[in-house]
């Protein structure tokens, strides 16, 4: 099985790639403009940062990167396409031959380039009476296009590389989590000889249900001795299954120009001067490089926080990196959330002061962890005298608490129907704060109502 992605990222910039128009319209064609739009006489400008962004991913991937680059037109007639050409790049794309780890396995990358966006389709109306509006808004709004070659092994191996990479995207040029769900992939799989493609998937579970259908589809049909013939297919998310959609062009198809209102655009000095900063995952995999961690180890270290990972880099100057690591991911980890949004200079030598001690043996694991744990519940205390977020959260509970009255109750005779309580917090504030900090929190909001009904 080989299977190639082609990722369609929407770069976060204030702007659309060829106008001043802005990237987020409030309503259906308010953001658009003669250029956008396509009218006669417009003529497109580069959007700068766009360039620098599409640059950077390059970079990051290992490409090369030539001197000059340039823009072409790709002909195709359809309604959310008004100049019925889009501005791509053709023979002359930002970077090419580059390469992605995933554990280890190198995944290539064919080419990196620019393209701008065409509109949007919407079909309403009951089926049978359908009638298609067409938002503009998305016209023209900056792409960039990362290919890969057939290196994918299987539609688990294409998630985990989607997923690898998004995080790294995500930092590298400050995707947010609205930008992720712009972001779409046409997934080309061959079983056999011949290739599939399936057309503008979105999300990560839908990557690898249309990947997995199209596997059984394709292999069950080889055993039949039937053709597989090559075509674009589309993933039908509520039924799981991919369609036909029409038979898949050619290059030649497109009929490519160079576009002739941008001219060529010298990047060359630009890529050389360029710094990449340094990405979480690229930074997991110098951690367990530099401190002898296992890389499970050292992403979970990563992954959990920034400032956890700086914390641990810290610490590793002055203590053994395996008895860090054992801390960071345990109670420090666990008290995280309360304990960054208090982090100073003080509490950082308190923490390094606390697991020196651990280490040469002048306190125990369960001392060391109670200290820890104090880090966090006093700033619980502070928090509620002060009236800030944890005014924030005691109004959650006690909304918890007035919708589901039953717990008091229960509570008198099973101290375990807190964890209901506790468990529709964690839920709801999807990580906001502690689990110590919550369950601190129901606690005292039930031994105040028992209080009070006592009274």
């Amino acid at each position: 099985m080989r299977i190639g992605l082609e990722i369609h990222l929407q770069l976060p910039t204030a702007s659309k790639l060829f106008c001043s128009c802005s990237t987020s319209g409030d309503g259906p064609n308010t953001s658009v403009c003669p250029t956008c739009l396509g009218f006669p006489g417009s003529r497109p400008r580069l959007n700068r940062r766009a360039l620098e962004m599409g640059i950077l991913i390059s970079k990051f991937l290992g490409c090369k990167i030539a001197d000059t680059t340039w823009f072409s037109r790709k002909t195709y007639f359809y309604p959310d396409l008004p100049k019925n050409f889009q501005i791509t790049q053709y023979d002359s794309p930002l970077g090419v031959n580059g390469g992605f780890s995933l554990d280890g396995k190198v995944v290539r990358i064919t080419r990196v380039h620019l393209e701008e966006d065409p509109g949007r389709i919407k079909r309403v109306g009951k089926s049978g009476e359908e009638v298609s509006l067409i938002d503009y808004n998305r016209s023209g709004i900056p792409l960039v296009e990362i290919v890969t070659a057939p290196d994918i092994a299987s539609p688990t191996e294409a998630r985990d590389f989607m997923a690898d990479i998004l995080i790294e995207l995500r930092h590298l040029v400050g995707l947010s989590e609205k930008d992720e769900q712009t972001v779409r992939v046409d997934a080309n799989i061959s079983v056999g000889e011949e290739r599939v493609e399936i057309k503008n998937i979105l999300g990560l579970k839908n990557l690898e249900r249309g990947l997995s259908f199209e596997a059984s589809r394709q292999t069950k049909m080889l055993k039949a001795r039937k053709k597989i013939t090559r075509e674009t297919r589309h993933f039908d998310e509520e039924r799981r299954v991919t369609m036909s959609a029409r038979g898949k062009e050619s290059e030649e198809d497109y009929g490519y120009i160079a576009e002739p209102d941008l001219g060529i655009f010298n990047v060359g000095e630009m890529a050389k001067n360029m710094q990449i900063p340094e990405t979480p995952l690229k930074r997991a995999e110098r951690i367990s490089s530099e401190y002898a961690l296992d890389r499970v180890t050292a992403r979970q270290i990563v992954m959990t926080s920034s400032g956890l990972a700086d914390l641990f880099e810290r610490l590793c100057a002055s203590m053994p990196s395996e008895a860090v690591a054992a801390w960071v991911l345990g109670p420090l980890s666990s008290n995280w959330t309360v304990i960054e949004r208090r982090m100073d200079e003080r509490l950082l030598r308190e923490v390094e002061e606390t697991l020196q001690a651990v280490v040469r043996g002048d306190i125990t694991d369960s001392e060391a962890k109670r200290r820890i744990d104090t880090l966090g519940k006093r700033e619980s205390v502070e928090d509620t005298s002060e009236g800030k977020e944890s005014g924030e959260l005691g109004d959650l509970v006690n909304a918890c608490m007035d919708e589901n009255p039953d717990v008091l109750s229960d509570f008198r005779t099973n101290k375990r129907a807190a964890n209901f309580v506790i468990g529709q917090i964690m839920r709801r504030t999807k990580g906001k704060y502690a689990s110590g900090e919550i369950v601190e929190a129901v606690s005292r909001e039930i031994e105040k109502r028992l209080k009070e009904k006592s009274s």
